[in-house]
């Protein structure tokens, strides 16, 4: 039987920065369920589509094949009909598509079984808005890391400049508040923390300090 964590939280709490650290101390499979979410509205945005639009986005899914492969290095990256997304999936347009692609039931149908398939035949931790809730309800491990505003906002904003981005902070935690407003409100699975998940404010701590204390908590959950 695979051995489960689950990793939730808002934008730029650190998921997929734990996520990776975490997976690869504790040698499991690290899945960025929110990079198949911006794959599909990186699609979508390339149509046209109004990604608010259910019908417009649920008619593209018979168009789109998605498959996680990992690099030499171990790096995850997502392939959109063969293609290499790479960082065109990481802007903050994207960001806002996958937020509201996410929100549409037949997408999460879609991408429900690839994820859940995934974590039944290996050891992983995942990341996304709502695995403990939704995808992963009977995992081992449940985390719901978040952060401050300002804090999550400024992280955001130096990951876009190293890639070569230049938004202001204001509209990076403009549009971070927006995102959290819609991902945490709405219908169909929102991005709230499961009734067990240990709560993990990662503020003032480095990524080393978020990822000893899920590893300390995972382990005594192994031993169990």
């Amino acid at each position: 039987m695979s051995f489960q964590i689950a990793l939730d939280g808002p934008s730029g709490a650190g998921k997929s920065t734990v996520a990776k650290a975490l997976a690869a101390k504790m040698n499991l499979i690290y899945v960025d369920t929110g990079a198949l979410y911006r794959a599909i509205g990186l699609y979508t945005q390339r149509k046209g589509v109004d990604p608010r639009n259910a019908v417009g986005v649920e008619n593209l899914l018979p168009e789109i094949s998605l498959e996680l492969r990992y690099d030499a290095d171990g790096t995850q990256q997502v392939y959109l009909n063969g293609e290499a997304t790479g960082n065109q999936i990481r802007t903050p347009e994207i960001s806002m598509y996958a937020s509201a692609v996410s929100a549409i039931p037949a997408v999460r149908a879609f991408l429900l079984d690839t994820q859940r398939r995934i974590a039944e035949k290996n050891d992983v931790v995942m990341d996304g808005r709502d695995i403990g809730t939704v995808i992963l309800p009977n995992a081992n491990v449940k985390i719901f890391l978040t952060a401050n505003d300002e804090c999550r906002a400024k992280r955001r904003w130096l990951e876009l400049k190293e890639k070569g981005m230049e938004p202001s902070y204001e509209s990076v935690l403009e549009d971070m508040r927006r995102r959290d407003h819609n991902d945490s409100t709405r219908t169909i699975a929102p991005a709230v923390a499961a009734p067990d998940a240990v709560l993990l404010d990662s503020s003032d701590l480095t990524i080393d300090e978020c990822v000893a204390k899920i590893e300390t908590i995972a382990l005594s959950k192994r031993k169990k």
